[in-house]
């Protein structure tokens, strides 16, 4: 499965591939911002994207790829800071399907894909 990491930080892109390579996925592409993520949407069968980023941020990136027919079934976990639970509604109400906290471990990130995933 093809798996798109959306982060405007190069380390913490490099940080979630790593990650991704070590629960067994490999077949990563990877963006700094959202408009760049929509350039890259192919083939992708899910997304990890960043909240905060310059040029189009996390969450209008969901709302483009929710209202894309071809793509609006496609996975996506936010992973980003912001922590308080009314960003976390905004995301889920926009249409994530999980939310991760930075800083996060392998065992979350895992947990949250399985989840999704169904197993």
């Amino acid at each position: 499965m093809k798996i798109l990491v959306v982060d405007d930080s190069s380390t913490m892109r490099r940080i979630i591939k790593n990650t991704l390579v070590r629960i067994g996925y490999d077949d990563i592409v990877e963006a700094e911002h959202g408009v760049d993520a929509l350039s890259k949407l192919d083939g992708v069968g899910m997304v990890l994207t960043d909240w905060n980023m310059p040029v189009m941020d996390g969450l209008t990136l969901v709302n483009s790829i929710r209202s894309n027919d071809q793509y609006k079934t496609v996975p996506i976990i936010m992973v980003t800071t912001e922590a308080a639970k009314e960003e976390i509604v905004v995301a889920i109400k926009a249409g994530v399907n999980d939310y991760i906290i930075k800083p996060f471990n392998q065992n979350t990130l895992q947990e949250k894909i399985s989840k999704i995933l169904g197993g």
